[in-house]
């Protein structure tokens, strides 16, 4: 066998005959029988059988052309040969470890994702679900925007965005995930104490939380605004949080999401309004294959895939 010199920079274990087709796999076989003595603890270290090993070992010495053991009933020795081999396989290992490390590193995520979503899917759904994308991604950075009216992702305002509005124009992918149901919710004592019309479907004696003029657009805003047909309601809100603490209060009757409400311990007054929203996963076409927006984009897929009973109400 002829030895090579090795300058640091080159690993060689060079034979008489070309081993080009050298594999690392028996490389560390080599090493844990030298390490360990014998077939079947080598075998259990590297949670293989024994008949694969010995295959492995065959392989190598028939690649390098040289007896590397010599087999004993208590065990495998080294030969001369083997040991001369030793320095330069645990150099093969070193290197494959650290490549093996240095993929993972480049397979760890890092950086900053934006997402534009509705503030009620932000604080009840998805913001809760964050630790565990944390634990899954910790390099990477997710920024929640709430104020969809002002981001849009055609511009480029966000990554993406999961938002019941079907874009109309701009270069984005879309995928619709679910169905975000909504129903007319109240405290418990205000459905006791609540006055009941003759007539179905009427709530000509409730009194009802609306919202402000800035949220006149909302199906939830122009649902309460055709049932008080101008009558003038019991406070106003700009927002779902405050929507939802004044049916706690026992203000009114709100028109709220189902998975909300419920949260809430509210009361459900009426269970389907017609005002149900499909919610759409939105991404800039450019960032689409993106590894770190593909990685939020999955996990929000999965978290409202995972919840479709939760936001329909069921």
């Amino acid at each position: 066998m002829e030895k090579l010199p090795n300058n640091g920079n080159e690993i060689s274990i060079i034979g008489k005959n070309d081993v080009k087709g050298l594999v690392w796999d028996d490389t560390r076989a080599f090493l844990a029988v030298a390490r360990h003595g014998t077939l079947s603890m080598a075998a259990r270290a590297l949670n293989i059988g024994i008949a694969t090993l010995s295959r492995r070992i065959n392989r190598l010495e028939e690649a390098l052309d040289v007896p590397l053991f010599v087999r004993h009933q208590t065990g495998y020795q080294l030969t001369e040969d083997g040991t001369d081999l030793i320095e330069k396989a645990e150099a093969i290992e070193a290197a494959a470890l650290a490549l093996s490390s240095g993929a993972r590193q480049q397979a760890q995520l890092a950086g900053k994702v934006r997402l534009a979503t509705a503030e009620n899917l932000a604080s009840g759904l998805i913001i809760p679900a964050l630790p565990e994308f944390r634990s899954r991604h910790p390099g990477l950075m997710v920024e929640v925007v709430t104020d969809i009216t002002t981001v849009n992702v055609h511009r480029r305002d966000a990554d993406l965005a999961l938002r019941m509005v079907k874009p109309q124009r701009g270069n984005v992918t879309l995928k619709r995930l679910g169905t975000l149901g909504y129903g007319l919710y109240a405290s418990s004592d205000y459905v006791k104490a609540r006055q009941v019309s003759t007539d179905r479907g009427s709530y000509e004696m409730d009194a009802f939380i609306a919202w402000g003029e800035m949220q006149a657009h909302l199906p939830a805003a122009q649902w309460v605004e055709r049932v008080l047909r101008g009558r003038s309601p019991a406070i106003i809100t700009t927002s779902l949080s405050t929507q939802v603490s004044a049916a706690a209060a026992g203000l009114g009757l709100a028109v709220l999401p189902h998975f909300l409400a419920k949260d809430a311990n509210l009361t459900c007054i009426d269970t389907d309004i017609g005002i149900d929203q499909p919610i759409y996963l939105v991404i800039q076409s450019d960032l689409a294959q993106s590894r770190r927006t593909r990685a939020l984009a999955d996990f929000l897929s999965d978290l409202v895939v995972s919840s479709r009973a939760r936001l329909r109400g069921y």
